[in-house]
């Protein structure tokens, strides 16, 4: 007989924050409570198959992928809703394909093809409950553009910035450039929309390196915005954990850069200016390897209005699960701005909460039972009418027209 809820950590994805979230999924596995839950680690690999198995789990697995492969069964979910069932790709002559039954998904993905609302789609159609933002949450989150276009239609105070396609870069490049240099000045940030991690993020000083910077940005992304670089940046982060009506903001953090933006290296491998990653480094710790100040050291109105603004930003996006707000001071004259949300924050902020009280673990607990929260909601709407169009009859010869009794 089943006697524990068997919850599935699913990482990886077409993304090039893969590695990211193998680092998130593997600290947030250890930090799940195993007397009361069991574990299915799933993979989805940078070529968009499914693996599971206990080798996952083991972060030095990963240098040699196809060992990796070798020592896992590849699996897939049918989007058919109310089967929780794991398949086997490949069925043996004996026995059954299922390998398991999943009762709760904490997604610890990153990035494009992941975090932006196509997992949850994929999850939204099998019925079992997930901890972390729907489709509509994600896909704003996810794209900076969007996501500045609601909080300031709420508010919420966002850098001034500008925004194009790839296909209009290719097109009017002198016109885009022209554009972009009128309405913001240098100097400036320029970015993907729907890209994580600091990747493909230039900051520039001229014409020359703004449009290196785009032709770096369109690799990534068919939207780019450019933002106004505050000189004199104070960055710092907060995470909410709750639901879309009740939650809560945790301490505020103050992650170190090594230079005018916080890098890759900055985040994942210990580059910031001081204490930061000495030569030799064997590997990232992910969000462990950040040089940070926690909490951070602000005026307490200051804290307070970070803490306020970043609970409205995860409801004015209609959040769930555990979210990560990262701002922006300008200490030239203490304007305070929402940068971005990281609706599947790198190791889900752990550091965030254990310095607020809440232990990884209780962490953990707290995303299953929201989860399964949501999914009890979302049971008391409505989905179909009982009623049936095609009892009535239908006279025209389309069928739209001159519905009758």
């Amino acid at each position: 007989m089943k006697s524990k809820i068997n919850v599935g950590v699913i990482f990886g994805g077409r993304s090039v924050e893969n590695e990211i979230s193998v680092l998130t999924a593997i600290q947030t596995m250890e930090a799940i409570n195993t007397e009361k839950y069991d574990i299915t680690p799933i993979y989805i690999s940078k070529e968009g198959r499914w693996y599971t198995g206990e080798a996952l789990r083991t972060s030095a697995n990963y240098k040699n992928m196809e060992s990796l492969y070798k020592a896992c069964t590849e699996v897939y979910l049918r989007p058919t809703y109310g089967d929780n069932n794991l398949y086997k790709v490949k069925k043996s002559m004996f026995g059954s394909d299922i390998v398991t039954q999943l009762d709760v998904i904490i997604p610890a993905l990153h990035g494009t093809n992941c975090e932006d609302g196509s997992f949850q789609g994929t999850i939204e159609m099998t019925g079992i409950p997930y901890a972390s933002c729907n489709v509509l949450a994600s896909a704003n989150g996810m794209d900076k553009i969007t996501m500045k276009m609601i909080l300031a239609a709420n508010g919420i105070a966002v850098i001034d910035y500008a925004w194009f396609s790839d296909k209009e870069w290719f097109d009017k490049q002198d016109a885009v450039v022209e554009r972009v240099e009128k309405q913001l000045g240098y100097p400036m940030i320029v970015k993907p929309a729907d890209s994580g991690s600091s990747v493909g993020i230039s900051s520039v000083h001229n014409q020359e390196e703004l449009i290196e910077a785009i032709e770096n940005a369109v690799s990534y992304s068919k939207r780019i915005i450019v933002e106004h670089l505050v000189e004199k940046l104070k960055e710092i982060n907060c995470s909410v954990l709750g639901n879309y009506y009740e939650c809560e903001a945790s301490v505020c953090e103050a992650p170190i850069r090594s230079g005018e933006i916080l890098s890759y290296a900055d985040k994942y491998l210990g580059g910031g200016a001081k204490g930061g990653a000495k030569s030799g480094v064997k590997e990232s710790r992910g969000m462990h390897s950040t040089v940070r100040e926690i909490p951070a050291n602000l005026p307490e109105e200051v804290t307070n209005h970070i803490r306020t603004t970043a609970v409205e930003t995860f409801k004015a996006l209609a959040c769930d699960g555990v979210a990560r707000i990262d701002f922006m001071i300008d200490e030239a004259n203490g304007n305070v701005y929402v940068n971005e949300i990281n609706t599947i924050p790198g190791s889900l902020s752990f550091y965030l909460w254990e310095a607020t009280g809440v232990s990884f673990t209780a962490l953990t607990e707290r995303l299953i039972e929201i989860a399964f929260q949501r999914k009890r909601d979302s049971s008391f709407k409505t989905t179909s009418y009982k009623e049936n169009i095609f009892n009535y009859t239908i006279s025209g010869a389309k069928g739209a027209k001159g519905c009758k009794r």
